[in-house]
């Protein structure tokens, strides 16, 4: 018997290779494309319906997400409690979601209860009826929402942030405000989903334990031409974008007691080349934990629970940001100390310790957040938005593990410049 020593710590290794499961693409008689990553050991599946449906894809705000959020409150045939039963009745899970650039629709089940549930989401997807009465309770009940929301500095500060970056009238940053629960129409619900929830618009992600009449099922209940458009065919949307050329800017609160506070910039998304080695310099900078800004302004001056920064990509742009919420009389010191920790990364070398540190962080977490045949999904659909193979995560793993301190320090000076950064805080500064 081999006795165990526990008095040391055991021997670390290096991440080296990461050897993923490829999703595999086949096509519904509709053309769908169906992909599949059959990496599961338990007997269920996921199945995602993806739309290109999101806020940037709508006339008006509140468009895209009211008419994601009512996919399953009736259909011809089912009310919203019928369609809630006849999911749960098989112990299965549906879940609509909307973001900038995408929308879907998602049925968790088991394999042996796909026959019995695909069915409800047909009708969903297919079928869908916005009526009336569940519009005027979803509009309230998100208005009242809203109103709530809308007085917390939090909230004001990720808004209007992005109203300063994309422009007050790109899609990324219009501001829902009070009068578009009133302005938005059964029938402006209607027009989006007839135009976007079509077989010529989507794409299908499986994961899981893909059993073999899951093609099947899919191409009867999904491959045929009953639910296409006659609209013509979705154009590419352009949209320009409209960044404020003010630096610094405030939402003035009196009562407040804290402020929150957003500095960033336009960037770029995964398309580009520097996107990777940035997000090794926003690791160190403000990407986790232990990164300068939360040790600098939480551990060392305790002027916030919480500040992170982040590299954000969506389909037609990127941005950099950095948030926080403070009290409102350390805001200005919790700003100074903000580019004064940017300043060093643009002045001085990252030590080779701390440097290591963050390459076994990010490769760990990428290890970590790639388990499982959902994980892996998700990883895949974060290319498939932006046509990328699967040779972009080698890169990503390369030059995490390659990356020098001279090259981060040029990357700093790159793109962390203060005077290209908007600043605002909501609150008091």
């Amino acid at each position: 018997m081999e006795v165990i020593d526990r008095t040391s710590a055991p021997a670390f290794k290096t991440v080296e290779k990461i050897e993923m499961i490829h999703a595999t693409e086949k096509r519904l008689r509709n053309n769908i494309p169906v992909y599949a990553v059959n990496a599961g050991t338990q007997e269920i599946i996921k199945i995602e319906f993806l739309f290109s449906a999101g806020m940037f894809q709508q006339q008006m705000p509140l468009q895209a997400t009211t008419v994601n959020s009512m996919l399953e409150e009736g259909t011809s045939k089912m009310n919203a409690a019928q369609i809630a039963d006849a999911v749960d009745f098989y112990g299965a899970f549906l879940e609509v979601g909307v973001e900038q650039d995408n929308a879907s629709v998602i049925l968790y089940t088991l394999n042996k209860h796909l026959k019995a549930t695909l069915p409800v989401v047909e009708q969903v997807i297919k079928d869908a009826m916005f009526p009336q009465e569940e519009l005027d309770i979803h509009l309230k009940n998100k208005k009242q929402k809203f109103l709530v929301n809308n007085q917390k500095v939090a909230t004001l500060a990720r808004k209007h942030f992005a109203e300063l970056i994309f422009g007050e009238k790109h899609p990324y940053g219009i501001d829902v405000k009070d009068a578009d629960f009133e302005a938005i129409k059964r029938s402006h619900l209607i027009e989006f989903y007839k135009t976007h929830y079509t077989s010529s618009n989507c794409k299908i992600i499986m994961a899981g334990k893909v059993a073999d009449n899951v093609y099947e099922l899919l191409d009867a209940h999904f491959g045929g031409n009953d639910w296409d458009s006659s609209e013509p065919a979705l154009r590419e949307k352009n949209a320009a974008l409209d960044t404020t050329t003010e630096r610094e800017h405030i939402i003035y609160k009196e009562d407040a007691i804290q402020s929150a506070i957003r500095i960033g910039k336009i960037m770029f998304n995964k398309t580009h080349p520097d996107f990777h080695p940035m997000q090794v310099l926003n690791t160190i900078y403000g990407g986790y934990f232990g990164s300068r800004l939360m040790s600098n302004i939480r551990e060392d001056k305790g002027y916030t629970y919480g500040i992170g920064s982040g590299m954000v990509s969506l389909k037609n742009a990127g941005y950099f940001f950095i948030s926080t919420e403070v009290g409102v009389d350390v805001c200005k010191n919790a700003i100074n100390e903000i580019y004064f920790e940017m300043n060093r990364l643009r002045e001085e070398l990252v030590g080779e310790e701390e440097l290591q540190l963050v390459k076994n962080y990010m490769l760990g977490t990428f290890l970590r957040n790639s388990d499982g045949p959902f994980a892996l999904a998700d990883r895949f659909k974060g290319l498939l938005e932006y046509g990328l193979g699967y040779g972009y995560f080698d890169q990503y793993m390369a030059t995490v593990k390659n990356i020098s301190a001279a090259q981060l320090r040029d990357l700093a000076n790159m793109y962390f410049d203060k005077n290209s950064m908007i600043e605002l805080v909501a609150g008091k500064r």
